[in-house]
């Protein structure tokens, strides 16, 4: 359907035709209109997989679906911080749902992971909104290039499992654009995603669900979004309310269709918001039926191996002290713990996909290896081991340790730990698996750690273990990348999206997190992730953005200017200086010394992914959008750029800059108007006021005589009057014992608001 066959489908439904298009049937599909040929429209899980409900399964289909690639899920992917490579998933991952005739992919999830203890931050893939948006709208990119629609969750500020139906997330203004809703912007102005999904929470004690301000004032008059916002599934309490506020579709379905009837009927509901809502689904079934058509199945096993390369792109090394990584092939080795056999390679919940098929990194380590690999579980994740078998399988593993020349231990959280529904306790490994590696290393110290979480986890055995690697949850190829990287297959390049702090009392919302009485604070502020811990100068285990390569590369001198439109391209040349073929992430960060706002030490604005071969120097040129330097300005509601001299750092982690440079940026007017409220500093810097009310201070303050000497010596009367109101400097006066007429600061605001000069400097004769 074009625009007139929607609007000629639309001329033709009936109130009630119209109302039963705004929620869902059958748990997962939109509604048809039969009579006029409207098919229904599947939506269903992703976000790195297709969970497709197989026909007769449970009603939410997790025990049941139709086998689908699982690919890495954001916690990995994100690692990658690589735009062409996430589009690319998003691509095979639409491919496979439009063959199982899926309208929509519920995903990606861009949430700001604002506490290491979120239950679902392997959804979610950064602490940072410059990431999580550009790599959102990647994924969005992929995934609507093959005629399947995107869903981007869960808007918004959706960052704890805890209560998560109807607490309110309270969250002052500057934070929430800045931080909470910048990578939303980002993912919608930049891939226009078919829907966005609101969340179950409250924003400031309003449910996103029926938050006009949010669905209808943000996403769609401001940010131009021209899709369908969908609910969360059974987020919605007030249909009525929903619809009034801008939700096109309440899934997975409503009973209160006879009341939102009643309620366009009796004039408490514009009819309008339905016929708007009506008119967006019929565009979605258009979108759909169009994409239908594109579907072409992949090549056998491309997707396997597409999902084997995002894998070992996703894998971060955090550690190799005395280069014992990469493995060589003849080495003896020792490989320990249950997940070397039993991967961890997707996260609890509704996001469950069920593989194609799985590898396992033990198998898949023996078929790189040409020495002996002996393996030994070390310890059970179930929670009714005796001590009788937990000592056997502690003491199985020394023996293996012992006569390797290296071993490998997989450590991990098992999956009972973190789910989505429910928040994590701590960021702690089980206490046995940290015992059984303090053993391994007493007997043989050229042990490297495997990681399987998909939220950070404390490391305090970091300065002890001389290599490891952070393999998150790596989806279904993720065995096989594990044997790549540690065999040098494949060079790790893969980068920290979230800070490892050392300990849980040191993270930014420790104070604030989960929240009580279905309420949760964001005292933080602005000073998430990274952004707390390196203005404050606080040691954390390994910083956002930190990775290393089995090779080093070399930063030039960085260049920076501002184009035509405001933006600055920042330039460098990188050098690959190891043995092999690498790839580095160019990350380039921005701060604004003197700021007159309170801002962080410095911010993430932009970043590359530069592929380089052995001994190769390449130019990178890195765009920092003029948009990105903006901060929300609470006295205008808008966003607005500061001018002055912002320094550029080009780095390798927001704590290992490797090049700075500075450079001009010319900032947005701002007006504030002038009232008695306004301080004395605020009129001192107006240009039409601050010079008439200069000269008249200096003369006051020299026909005060004595009266002034009363301002015991050293106070800086200056700085003691800049925060003065205006509206009260007749109470000054009258110590000194002049008179000031309120008619006259009336007069001098007045003329300063008109931009009238030479009334201005009349005000104070």
């Amino acid at each position: 359907m074009d625009v007139v066959s929607i609007d000629a489908v639309l001329a033709e439904l009936s109130l009630e035709e119209k109302l039963s298009l705004t929620s869902g049937v059958k748990f997962w599909y939109t509604k048809p209109i039969e009579r006029l040929g409207v098919p229904s429209v599947m939506l269903t899980d992703g976000p790195h997989g297709l969970r497709k409900q197989r026909q007769g399964a449970d009603h939410l289909g997790i025990g049941d679906s139709v086998p689908a690639t699982c690919f890495p899920p954001a916690v990995a992917l994100g690692s990658s911080w690589d735009v062409a490579l996430v589009e690319r998933v998003g691509a095979a991952l639409a491919t496979e749902a439009a063959l199982e005739h899926v309208a929509v992919v519920l995903g990606p999830g861009i949430n700001i992971k604002r506490s290491s203890l979120c239950g679902r931050n392997f959804e979610y893939l950064s602490e940072d909104p410059v990431l999580c948006g550009v790599l959102g709208a990647a994924l969005v990119t992929g995934i609507q290039s093959r005629g399947v629609g995107a869903s981007v969750k869960h808007f918004a500020a959706n960052n704890q499992e805890s209560d998560r139906m109807r607490v309110s997330a309270d969250i002052d203004p500057r934070p929430l654009r800045e931080i909470y809703l910048r990578g939303f912007q980002r993912v919608v102005e930049d891939a226009q995603p078919w829907t966005v999904m609101c969340s179950y929470n409250r924003i400031n004690g309003v449910y996103a669900s029926q938050d006009a301000w949010l669905l209808t004032q943000v996403l769609r008059r401001e940010w131009g979004f021209d899709g369908v916002v969908v609910s969360d599934w059974g987020a919605v309490t007030d249909p009525i309310a929903s619809l009034g506020a801008g939700l096109d579709l309440e899934m997975p379905g409503s009973p209160s269709d006879a009341d939102v009837l009643a309620a366009v009927r009796d004039g408490s509901l514009d009819q309008q918001c339905v016929d708007d809502a009506a008119a967006r689904i019929l565009r979605l079934v258009d979108r759909a039926q169009a994409g239908a058509a594109l579907a072409t199945p992949p090549a056998a096993g491309a997707h396997h191996a597409l999902a084997r390369e995002a894998a070992g792109r996703s894998i971060v090394l955090l550690k190799n002290d005395g280069g014992i990584l990469p493995l060589a092939k003849h080495v003896n080795l020792a490989v320990i713990g249950e997940f070397a056999v039993h991967p961890r390679y997707q996260g609890g919940g509704s996001s469950m996909i069920k593989p194609t098929r799985l590898d396992n990194a033990l198998d898949e380590i023996r078929s790189l290896a040409t020495g002996d690999v002996v393996l030994a579980a070390g310890f059970s994740s179930a929670v009714d081991v005796s001590s009788d078998e937990s000592t056997r399988l502690r003491q199985e593993a020394l023996t293996a340790a012992e006569s390797a020349d290296v071993t490998v231990v997989f450590l991990g959280l098992p999956a009972r730990l973190e789910s989505e529904g429910y928040d994590r306790d701590d960021i702690d490994l089980p206490a046995h698996q940290l015992q059984l590696l303090a053993a391994v290393l007493e007997v043989n110290p050229n042990t490297a750690v495997v990681l399987s979480n998909g939220g950070v986890v404390a490391l305090p055995f970091a300065a002890e273990v001389p290599a490891i690697l952070e393999g998150w949850l790596l989806g279904q190829a993720g065995g096989g990348a594990i044997a790549d990287v540690l065999f040098g297959e494949v060079n790790p390049s893969g980068k920290l999206t979230e800070t490892i702090p050392v300990r849980l009392a040191d993270t930014p919302a420790y104070l604030d997190f989960p929240g009580e009485f279905s309420h949760v604070r964001y005292g933080e502020g602005l000073f998430v992730g990274y952004r707390w811990y390196d203005t404050r100068d606080i040691e954390v285990t390994f910083p956002f953005g930190h990775g290393l390569s089995y090779n080093t590369f070399e930063y030039g001198t960085a260049t920076a200017v501002v184009n035509e439109d405001g933006d600055i391209e920042v330039g460098v040349v990188v050098t690959n200086t190891g043995p092999v073929a690498g790839r580095e992430v160019v990350q380039v960060y921005t701060a604004l010394p003197g700021s007159r706002i309170t801002r962080p030490r410095r911010e993430l604005k932009a970043f590359a992914s530069v592929a380089l071969d052995r001994g190769e120097s390449r130019e990178v040129t890195v765009t920092v959008r003029r948009k990105e330097l903006a901060y929300w300005d609470t006295r205008v509601d808008r966003w607005v750029v500061e001018a002055g001299t912002y320094t550029v750092d080009v780095a390798a982690s927001s704590r290992d800059v490797r090049t700075s440079v500075q450079v001009d940026v010319d900032g947005d007017p701002v007006t504030i108007p002038l009232s008695r409220s306004s301080s004395i500093g605020e009129v001192l810097a107006h240009p039409v006021a601050g010079p008439i009310l200069q000269s008249a201070m200096a003369s006051a303050m020299a026909g005060a005589g004595e009266a002034a000497a009363i301002m015991p010596d050293g106070v800086d009367l200056a700085r003691l009057l800049n925060s003065f109101p205006i509206g009260q400097v007749g109470m000054l006066a009258a110590g000194s014992g002049a008179e000031v007429d309120p008619a006259m600061i009336d007069a001098l605001l007045a003329a300063a608001n008109a931009d009238d000069e030479g009334t201005a400097a009349h005000a104070l004769d």
